[in-house]
Order: C-alpha cells, then structure tokens, then sequence
C-alpha cells in the first residue's frame, strides 16, 4: 500500500536519489523535470537551460566518493569523473532503481502552494505546471539546485565595455584564444576556467577577493579526496582534520601567498584543483587580490596597476533561486534560507528542500542523509519539534556560520560534513523520542 504521494521538483542527482529512497519507502512519487533530461547541471547540453557545465569539467571528488553508496561508476571511468561520466551514472542510476519511469519530463512547475495556507498545519500542497495542471501532494521535496542563477560581481565599480560574460555562460576556450582575459572569483569554476583559457591567451588574470585553500588532486599518485576522506570522523576534531589537510596542501602545494593569494582570516569553502599552480608558476596566470575601479576596458587592480582586457569572465557564484514557491513561504535573503536543519521551513510541515547547500564533500552523500531524514518524518517515526524550537535553531546556526565563516553568500550555503550529518542523526533520534 502506499504511504501517500510525493513530488519531487528536479530530476538531477538530488532529485533521483530522493525519489528512491521515498518510492523504496512505498510512496507513491512523481518527479517533474523542467527539461527533457535526467542529471541537472551534468547534463552539458541540458534543453532545460540550467546547467552551468563546461566541456571540461570533471568532478572535485574522486569517483570512490562521489558515488552513491548502492551503485558503483562502471569500470572504466576515471578515477575523477567529468560531466559525460557523471550524467551516464545520474542516467543508470535512474533507470537500475526505478526511478526514469516516475519522472513527468519537460513539466515546468509554476507553483507550489499550500492547499490551505490559512491552516499551514493542514499539510496539504498543490503543485502546479506550465501547462495549467495541478495535483495535490502529501508532500513536496524541492531538489532544483542552486547553480544556475548566475550571480554578478554587483561590488565592481565601473562599467566593462569589452566582452562580459558570467562563468554559468563559459562552455569551452576557443571563442578566447589569443585575447586579454581578467577572471573574477577564485572558486573551482574559476580555476578551471583560467586553467582552461591561459595556455592560449595573450594574458589572464585571476581576481582572488577572499582568502582561499586549493587543495590538490592527487596526492602520491592518489586521489586527494580519497585520502582526505579517511579524516571524515567524528571522533577526529575539526582543528586536526583541518591541520592535517592544510600540511598535506603545502607539502604539494607550498605557500599560497607566495603565489598571490590572501591568508584565510576565517574557515572557507576549500577549492580543488590539479593545474592552477602550475600555472601560476608558469606565469600563464597572474594573480591579483581586488579590483579597484574599471574604466572601459581598462581594469585597475587595488596594487595600483592598471591592464587592458578584451574580455571580462564573472565566476562569481550564484544566487539561490525559488521561483515556483511564494517568498512568504521560504523568504531568501542573500543566499540565507530560515530552515531546519537546511531542509525543512519552520512554519510549513510537507516541505522540505534538499540540496541547497555547500559542504567539504561529495553532495551525493549529503543527498542521501537528507532524504532518509524526510523518510522518517514523512512516514511517521519522527515528529518534527514546534515551529518556534525550528526557529531559534535556525538563528543559532546562522550566528554560529557568522562567527565562523566569511561573511558571503556562498559561506551562508556552508556545512560542514561531519558535523551536519551527526546532527540530522541527532536531531531525528530526538524527533523519535517525542
């Protein structure tokens, strides 16, 4: 018998997961798909326009962390698997469980609402698509991501008249050959980018604002992350787990600021990268810490010196979008949702969203951990604390990111693995208890 219906807005790797562990519960799961495609933004030429993918992405955690723990990559993928390996998984993964035939492709949602918003306790939601067609769910998981709504560099003072672009725009290096490029943000898409762009360019300059960690692919021939992923204890404290990580950086790396970049004064989201420092000693890559004003197409950086650019790349993250929920309902505010532990609006039991987060591992198996999470409560075992406890849980975390973190957009997405997984545990053996 079925434990009730379902939606689940998304078909990527979120989405897909969340719909196997809900449809293995015995619900009854419909998952809607903007495009025509399974695997979100690993998808390069998604028709549902959302994907921020480029030709030569791979993957920052090796293909033994990155996969869901009930299905293995095949054989043959590399030990880093890139967007064409990730999507043939995400593909595989769908239609070994089940899960391709539950998915209404190219059904836009417009509207999910509550079907009593005068009752909230109700828990009840309609959802509704483009094509006018509504249903009523026991429940909804919005698993649409939030790499796809490109964020601009709004802090730069002047107006570029050369070629700007967004880096969810870049898709392959060739339209950059031999022209003068200034990259902004230090993040893993900018990295890849400027790694991608400077063999081939006149110049390229990479703009680090904030201070950062880039940690390295392999180490003694080994995935990074599959040795870093051996510290992912609760046992180990975060001040060596971090120490750790940190001397295993340098002994590959050497000093950052030696080539340029600032000293953290706070914990960041750690970028990965298997080129950027060669070529930064190549001198392919120079890097500068800010931007004073821009002029035209000349760019004075805050050292004082001043370059002429032909093109202007902005990886400068992404805003999180919601556009089918009312911001009554989940209010967004510079990246900062109020939610239960990243998942749940204090005042509005159904709904839960998943996925929208940073964290220091693979997002597969924080995806997992969430939708068991919503399992428990959508079947009954757990009963989620009052709408006032929620809240103030929600305010605790937020001021323990600010004392933490850089405060920035992208650090207010930010969770630790670690811990977030000990506290889903321990938050729901507290909601089983009640």
């Amino acid at each position: 018998m079925s434990k009730g219906n379902i939606a689940i807005i998304g078909a990527g790797a979120c989405g897909i997961c969340a719909a196997k562990v809900m449809k293995d519960a015995g619900f009854d799961v419909t998952v809607y798909e903007i495009g025509s495609k399974i695997g979100g933004m690993w998808c390069l030429d998604n028709d549902n326009k959302l994907s921020s993918a480029y030709r030569t992405l791979h993957i920052n955690t090796s293909r033994n962390v990155t996969r869901f723990p009930e299905l293995d990559f095949e054989d043959d993928v590399q030990p880093f698997p890139d967007h064409k390996d990730m999507h043939r998984y995400l593909q595989r993964y769908a239609d070994h469980f089940g899960i391709t035939p539950l998915i209404r492709f190219n059904s836009r949602v417009t509207q999910v609402a509550p079907e009593r918003p005068d009752q909230p306790q109700h828990k009840r939601w309609l959802v509704t698509t483009d094509n006018d067609d509504t249903k009523t769910y026991n429940a909804v998981i919005a698993a649409s991501g939030h790499l796809h709504l490109p964020r601009h560099a709004a802090e730069l003072k002047g107006h570029f008249t050369g070629e700007y672009l967004h880096s969810h725009q870049y898709k392959a290096p060739e339209p950059y050959v031999g022209k003068r490029i200034c990259i902004v943000g230090v993040g893993n898409s900018a990295c890849d980018i400027a790694g991608d762009v400077c063999v081939n360019a006149e110049r390229c300059v990479l703009v680090a604002r904030s201070g950062v960690l880039i940690l390295p692919k392999l180490f003694c021939g080994k995935p990074f992350t599959d040795i870093t992923s051996k510290l992912q204890r609760r046992w180990i404290p975060y001040s060596v787990r971090r120490s750790i990580i940190k001397l295993l950086t340098w002994i590959v790396h050497g000093d950052m600021q030696k080539l340029g970049f600032k000293k953290p004064d706070k914990r960041v989201h750690v970028n990965s990268n298997g080129t950027i420092i060669n070529d930064i000693a190549y001198r392919r890559i120079t890097v500068k810490q800010g931007i004073d004003s821009i002029d035209n197409q000349t760019i004075t950086f805050n050292d004082g010196s001043s370059e002429t650019f032909d093109v202007l790349i902005a990886a400068t993250g992404y805003k999180t979008d919601l556009p089918f929920l009312s911001p009554e309902i989940v209010p967004i505010g510079d990246n900062q949702m109020d939610l239960y532990q990243r998942i749940v609006p204090p005042h509005w039991p159904g709904l839960y969203l998943l996925g929208f987060f940073n964290t220091d591992t693979a997002l597969n198996a924080i995806f997992r951990h969430q939708a068991q999470w919503v399992r428990e409560i959508e079947l009954g075992n757990a009963t989620l604390p009052d709408a006032s406890t929620m809240t103030q849980a929600v305010k605790d975390r937020r001021a323990w990111l600010s004392q933490h973190y850089r405060q920035s957009p992208r650090h207010h997405l930010e969770e630790e693995s670690v811990p977030y997984i000990k506290a889903l545990e321990q938050s729901m053996q507290a909601m089983r208890a009640n």
